[in-house]
């Protein structure tokens, strides 16, 4: 290994990685620059290996996206509506009852909801939520809300943002999702989302959901306007807060798509398979005290979610179900994975299945 990786510049940084030493932010430029995807994929499995051996862990869930409904229009986003625009909409707790009670009868560990920051749904719409998800699904994990989303109930309220959280937490809510995390660089928020939370009131939200303990995940959009420098720097810090509180279970990048939303006319493309193999394997390599890397199949598709399982990726995200924000920004992926779906794509790629609920607690093995 060492002389493959001196002949692509990349020797130190495989010693590093062979000695379980951490890596600097110049490393991880350096992986970024890097055109040996394979020599960076060889060095994140060799991470994922020790931290993993063989499994690959899948969660069988079903989204919700409550409302598109927006005060924030991020230019990034496609999902986001105004009130009164055709194609908004807001479900009601009758109609999100009932996608839960369908869910039930899947079999699912997880529930995924987040939304749009709409201007008349109060505090009480969401807790009269969480009560009527932990009635209609009994021992699931209530994963919902972003940390956007809980800023903007404090601030709604005039309440801190411990106050929401343990609210939330009184009427079901088990764990935050990662979602509105961009990228933490103030440049890219002004042009991307200048109306959305700043990066480190992102990451005070995850602090003290952390310390209340409440688990949550990480994320990060990348392929718009953000530099190599931008991406490394979110990764330092979102590692540095997780040498604070330890609480983040699963880091997962986020690939732009650009078609209909208002950086299409600056961002033409999407991210390419190379970009996504190499962001995902340099994630799992400067993230080390994250225990898990997810490939989330909706946005890069399942067959690059498979071979990904050889770039650092330890989780398939799950069945998913119905997801809309990355689908209004022309995502081309299915709608859900069945369990069985999963398991052959896992199972192909030579790892083991592992199904497991939100809080990577073991619900099968084995399969």
């Amino acid at each position: 290994m060492d002389q493959l990786m001196f002949a692509n510049g990349l020797a130190d940084i495989a010693d590093k990685v062979q000695h379980s030493k951490r890596l600097s932010a110049e490393d991880g430029m350096r992986l970024f620059e890097s055109n040996d995807l394979l020599a960076v994929g060889y060095l994140a499995d060799l991470v994922r290996r020790r931290k993993h051996r063989n499994r690959v862990f899948f969660v069988v869930n079903r989204h919700i996206n409550h409302t598109n409904i927006c005060v924030n229009r991020c230019r990034f986003c496609a999902f986001g509506k105004d009130k009164g625009d055709a194609s908004s909409y807001v479900l009601s707790l009758d109609e999100i009852e009932a996608k839960a009670r369908k869910a039930w009868e899947m079999g699912i560990t997880e529930v995924h909801v987040v939304g749009g920051l709409h201007p008349e749904l109060s505090l009480d719409y969401y807790l009269e939520m969480m009560k009527r998800l932990r009635e209609a699904l009994p021992g699931v994990i209530i994963q919902a809300l972003t940390a956007v989303e809980i800023d903007y109930l404090a601030e709604l309220h005039a309440l801190s943002l411990e106050e929401v959280l343990l609210t939330l937490r009184q009427a079901g809510l088990d764990s935050l999702p990662g979602g509105g995390a961009e990228v933490f660089a103030d440049r890219v928020r002004q042009e991307v989302c200048p109306k959305k939370i700043s990066g480190e009131r992102w990451l005070e939200v995850h602090a003290i959901a952390h310390r209340l303990g409440i688990r949550t995940n990480a994320t990060m959009l990348y392929g718009h306007v953000e530099t190599i420098e931008e991406r490394v720097d979110h990764l330092i810090r979102l590692r540095e807060q997780q040498d604070r509180t330890g609480g983040f279970m699963t880091f997962i990048p986020l690939a732009f798509h650009p078609r209909h939303t208002d950086l299409e006319r600056v961002v033409h493309a999407r991210t390419t398979g190379f970009d996504d193999l190499k962001v995902l394997a340099v994630s799992r390599l400067m993230l080390d005290n994250f225990d898990h890397i997810k490939a989330f199949w909706i946005m890069i598709g399942p067959k690059l979610a498979q071979i990904s399982l050889n770039f650092g990726v330890d989780d398939f995200d799950g069945t998913v179900v119905e997801e809309k924000i990355t689908h209004a920004a022309g995502a081309d992926t299915g709608q859900a994975l069945t369990r069985r779906e999963l398991i052959g794509l896992i199972r192909a790629a030579g790892r083991v299945p592992v199904e497991r609920d939100t809080l990577y607690n073991v619900v099968r093995e084995g399969f």
